[in-house]
């Protein structure tokens, strides 16, 4: 590791225990997906303005909660914010502001070791339902199909939830993880396994695979032509703090922008 990134990871511990709205410091919480993008702004943002600044991951549900519990400055998410959380911040007197920062593509994955290189939007239904089990009813070797997913604070749950899913439960069986990065691990430990990721966090260690027909990337993901793709957002408040601000017009400028490739996410 870097010096600098000893500086940041100390900052970033320091920084905890500061109050959430302190002017010269800056709390973000949220998306595990957009955590990547927002650790490497934060590294850029620090070097440039000497703020302080608090980051974690844990969800986009608890990103938002925080944002609305103000206890937070900048929620991170990677799902947009769903009414009955919009209603609650009107009921708090807070009015959310939206910036889209980046696009994604929500990829399924699997191990190396299988040879699966596509599923239809109808087959990973019916394996997160729990109707197709084995890897031989899609076309792969014969084994029992470990189904990880995102536990239900999860921005990515809620993207393959409505989009793959249909709103279909992922059955019981399906074992859940709290993170982009645990997921990631989890394949790439398990030759059944399958999940599903953000597009930043793909590596060689699992197996992207392409939905339909059509393979996840930033040029499917802007043309939409690819099934699951999204937008990658964070929230403040109608009034942030200069601190917050400032952030926030950092990630939306090119060298933000810039960030975000870097990330291995789509700039916006």
């Amino acid at each position: 590791m870097r010096p600098w990134s000893y500086i940041l990871s100390a900052l970033l511990v320091v920084s905890l225990a500061a109050p959430a709205m302190a002017a010269n410091s800056v709390t973000v919480k949220g998306s595990t997906t957009v955590l990547p993008i927002m650790q490497r702004a934060v590294e850029a943002f620090i070097a440039e303005t000497g703020t302080t600044v608090s980051v974690s991951g844990g969800g986009s549900s608890n990103g938002i909660k925080a944002l609305l519990d103000k206890s937070t400055d900048v929620a991170m998410a990677s799902r947009t914010m769903k009414g009955k959380e919009i209603k609650l911040a009107e009921s708090k007197s807070i009015k959310p502001v939206e910036y889209i920062i980046a696009l994604d593509a929500v990829i399924p994955i699997v191990n190396p070791a299988n040879k699966i290189t596509n599923l239809t939007s109808d087959q990973l239904k019916a394996i997160y339902e729990g109707k197709v089990t084995n890897w031989k009813e899609v076309g792969g070797d014969d084994g029992k199909i470990i189904v990880i997913s995102r536990d239900t604070s999860s921005g990515t749950y809620e993207t393959w939830h409505k989009i793959i899913m249909k709103k279909a439960r992922v059955f019981p069986g399906a074992l859940l993880q709290a993170s982009s990065g645990a997921v990631l691990q989890a394949v790439a430990k398990n030759k059944n396994a399958i999940a599903y990721d953000g597009i930043g966090y793909i590596n060689n260690t699992v197996k992207p695979l392409s939905v339909d027909g059509v393979t996840g990337s930033a040029t499917t993901a802007k043309d939409k032509t690819y099934p699951v793709a999204r937008t990658l957002q964070i929230y403040t408040t109608a009034s942030p703090s200069p601190a917050a601000k400032q952030l926030v017009d950092f990630i939306l400028s090119p060298k933000g922008q810039d960030i975000v490739e870097q990330a291995g996410f789509i700039r916006r």
